[in-house]
């Protein structure tokens, strides 16, 4: 086009013709865009008498080369288009300055080759722009295991699980992301980068965002259909058994992440390299167009969940999207600006306020749940409660996620704490911190709660037994695990405390009438030193169906705690087989010669020791059905 113009530049000045009156004299405008075409006009009456043909002639020339552009999608030349811009421009001066008709059907021909070319343009632009990107794959395996997944043991019928507590937790982010760059291809982006540059300068920058959008959206479109995630109103989602609800939440955990970390990194990477040097309110407002709707399609399923009756089988799936969107939060806070992207981030914040919230009031429904579950019979054994495992381990799973919950829990450290008191009525210290507190209380409630289950047991023994086998469960969980971390060892100190307490209630409650028959005390009769042998049968008879009738009961009974077992048989044996041993040895020989002399000493001290080791295994035996040893 230069060299065209030019020679018509040559014609002018070959004339010199120099104007008088008639002269109009170019602005500088006028005169730098004609320069930059090659035209060497010194008025507007030359340009008028010459260049206008020619003009007209290049502009018609440009018009078969651009129409050659359907044939030929490789002849598609930016330089055409550019020239075809600029001659419309020098005509747009020229009009404005003189009204000429001939100038404006001139104009009004550009114009239309200039449109005609920018709707090849934007087609080759949605072309480039679906070759550009290779498609961001996540992992399909995940999601499928996602879906198959068996839902977590923390549901309402899994009290005596004792393999509750195996969280899956903080494992959705991924400790390295994928270089989304590499999908891009850049010497496409290059071309796409002149079709933009080109467009916005030939003011088709809204048709140009139109088609960016449209086909970066599609894209997105496809790539959340592969992240198998639906639409569902919150209504839907307030409907979904808690199987298909866990489902979702897992599949919405990896989505989450492979859409802002893969998708959204790839769309912010490609919108800054397309629209780097054009108008800022270019790129965010087509960053935010492509992605705004998708974003709030998964923070709405977000929302479901968070607004959802809160029940405590589902806590850790609202921790763990509460962490999911958490963390994500600041790569969100990078890819929507406030100024632009204010509707998403407003969103977020409001989602990850009601997870928060929904934390809160959960935890406090778990506490409602713990004090409300009562019992109509006593529990079979005297062994740790089923309810007693569940909250143990529900705790050791909240344990996990003590970072978080510190941060939701801040807020309700106040009130609520000043109020409490810790074991052995001492105030509970307000510079714990809240998850301390928090799972303290839930303690607390348990204890109350098992204190009225041991009520229902007609045996104050296996009341007893009952109090320490769960106390000493909840002190081996605490003592045992990180939990130790929360609850401190002063805690532990007095549950030990209150454990040996039940467990000495229990060996009175259970022992002391069975020694009863062992004491001197009553065999002489006054002034004799012979013990009656009317009363030392009757104490031997008596001893013998005391400890029957304690060894039938309590080999059904069940310490599952194997040192606690066994310390319970020590300090039982110290007792009773060291006071049998004395009463035996004292006494026995004045049975000899006496008829069925063996149904009053029916055991020796080791039988007895060897019994004793029956004791709480929860399998009843009777010594009356069993031989002598």
């Amino acid at each position: 086009m230069a060299g065209c113009v030019s020679v018509g530049a040559a014609q002018v000045e070959g004339r010199h013709v120099v104007m008088q009156e008639e002269t109009v004299n170019l602005t500088d405008e006028m005169a730098e865009m004609i320069a930059d075409l090659g035209i060497q006009y010194s008025n507007l009456t030359i340009a008028e008498e010459v260049g206008i043909c020619d003009i007209e002639e290049q502009l018609k020339e440009l018009e078969k080369k651009i129409l050659r552009w359907d044939a030929d999608k490789s002849m598609i030349c930016l330089q055409d288009v550019t020239e075809v811009r600029e001659l419309g421009e020098v005509l747009g001066l020229l009009y404005s300055s003189n009204k000429d008709e001939k100038h404006y059907e001139l104009l009004k021909f550009a114009k239309s080759i200039l449109q005609m070319a920018m709707e090849m343009l934007e087609d080759e632009l949605v072309e480039l722009l679906r070759q550009c990107c290779q498609p961001v794959e996540p992992d399909i395996t995940s999601f499928h295991s996602a879906e198959d997944d068996s839902v977590d043991n923390f549901s309402s019928s899994s009290f005596d699980d004792e393999s509750v507590g195996g969280i899956s937790h903080g494992d959705t982010i991924r400790e390295s992301e994928n270089d989304v760059t590499s999908s891009i291809q850049h010497g496409l982006v290059s071309n796409i980068i002149s079709i933009a540059n080109l467009m916005f300068l030939s003011n088709y920058d809204k048709e140009c965002c139109q088609a960016y959008v449209a086909v970066r959206k599609e894209a997105l479109e496809e790539y959340l259909s592969v992240l198998q995630i639906d639409k569902f109103s919150i209504s839907e989602v307030f409907k979904m058994e808690w199987k298909q609800l866990n489902h979702l939440i897992n599949k919405w955990k990896q989505a989450m992440c492979a859409f802002i970390q893969d998708f959204l990194a790839r769309e912010r990477h490609l919108c800054n390299l397309v629209f780097g040097k054009l108008p800022r309110s270019a790129r965010e407002s087509c960053f935010v167009e492509i992605s705004k709707s998708s974003i709030l399609q998964l923070l709405g399923i977000a929302m479901a969940i968070a607004i959802a009756p809160p029940k405590p089988e589902r806590l850790f799936q609202i921790l763990n999207t509460y962490e999911v969107l958490n963390d994500l939060l600041v790569r969100m806070e990078h890819f929507f600006p406030e100024d632009y992207g204010s509707c998403v981030l407003t969103e977020c914040d409001e989602v990850l306020l009601r997870l928060k919230e929904s934390v809160s009031g959960t935890i406090e429904e778990f506490k409602n749940n713990i004090q409300s579950n009562r019992s109509s019979t006593a529990f079979a054994g005297g062994g740790v409660h089923h309810l007693t495992k569940y909250v143990m381990n529900y705790i050791k799973a909240l344990s996990a996620y003590s970072e978080t919950l510190g941060l939701i829990l801040e807020d309700q450290q106040g009130a609520d704490q000043s109020s409490s008191t810790e074991d052995g009525g001492r105030k509970t210290s307000l510079d714990q911190s809240p998850l301390s507190w928090h799972l303290k209380s839930l303690t607390t409630i348990l204890e109350t709660n098992l204190d009225h289950k041991s009520q229902l047991y007609n045996d104050v023994s296996l009341r007893n037994i009952f109090m320490m086998n769960n106390i000493c469960y909840m002190v081996d969980k605490v003592k045992l695990s990180n939990l130790r971390n929360f609850f401190g060892d002063e805690w532990i100190r007095v549950h030990i405390r209150k454990f040996h307490v039940h467990e000495q209630k229990y060996e009175r409650a259970s022992w002391t009438s069975v020694l009863s028959f062992l004491r001197a005390e009553g065999l002489h009769k006054p002034g004799c030193s012979i013990p009656s042998l009317t009363v030392l049968k009757d104490r031997f008879r008596g001893f013998n169906h005391a400890f029957e009738e304690v060894y039938k009961a309590q080999t059904a009974w069940f310490v599952p705690n194997d040192g606690l077992r066994e310390d319970l048989r020590i300090s039982v044996s110290a007792q009773l087989i060291q006071a049998y041993r004395i009463f035996e040895g004292r006494y026995a020989s004045h049975l000899d010669g006496e008829r069925h002399r063996e149904r009053y000493i029916k055991y020796s001290p080791d039988d007895l020791e060897e019994y004793l080791l029956d004791l709480f295994e929860g399998s009843p035996k009777s010594l009356q059905s069993q031989r002598r040893r």
